[in-house]
């Protein structure tokens, strides 16, 4: 299968958003400390947060990587075909991006990505750029971007509860 969209890795820029595309951006804490990012940056590259929401992941490998095919369920019936196109893994920083596959009901790319900042404090932030490439996906609209929000601000609650982290 191939990318359904022409602008793979963008989401490593700042400037992330092509044209033709809503863009998302949410940051949450985690909480602070060493212990906790790296119980973070496990847990997303290995797919444990994602499971953790309950969603349906099939992997071709254990661990982020890029070229790796990751099929998202959502509801046990809506199958979302990604692929991996970029991870990073530094002392204070870890995560990955996915782009979207044909077949997918969204056409885009997510990335996930935990930092700790100099105070310590750990953060997830999820940016991702798409648009409906179903007809259920674009009739949803304004609707459909609001799932994707609170789908990211969800990520950051299950690392924080997965990984230790307060519960502020």
């Amino acid at each position: 299968m191939s990318f359904s969209y022409d602008d793979v890795g963008r989401t490593r820029e700042h400037d992330f958003c092509p044209p033709g595309f809503h863009p998302l951006h949410v940051r949450t804490r985690i909480g602070e400390g060493t212990e906790v990012f790296s119980r973070s940056a496990e847990a997303l590259l290995t797919w444990d947060m994602h499971r953790a929401m309950g969603v349906g992941i099939d992997a071709s490998a254990e661990r982020a990587a890029p070229g790796v095919d990751v099929t998202v369920t959502l509801a046990g019936v809506i199958k979302a075909p990604c692929r991996v196109v970029w991870t990073v893994e530094e002392h204070r920083r870890a995560g990955w991006a996915y782009g979207t596959l044909d077949g997918h009901p969204e056409c885009g790319e997510e990335s996930f990505v935990v930092d700790r900042t100099g105070d310590g404090t750990v953060w997830l932030t999820v940016h991702a750029f798409s648009r409906g490439a179903k007809w259920y996906a674009r009739a949803g609209g304004p609707a459909t971007r609001g799932l994707q929000q609170a789908y990211a601000r969800r990520c950051g609650v299950v690392l924080r509860r997965l990984c230790g982290g307060d519960t502020e």
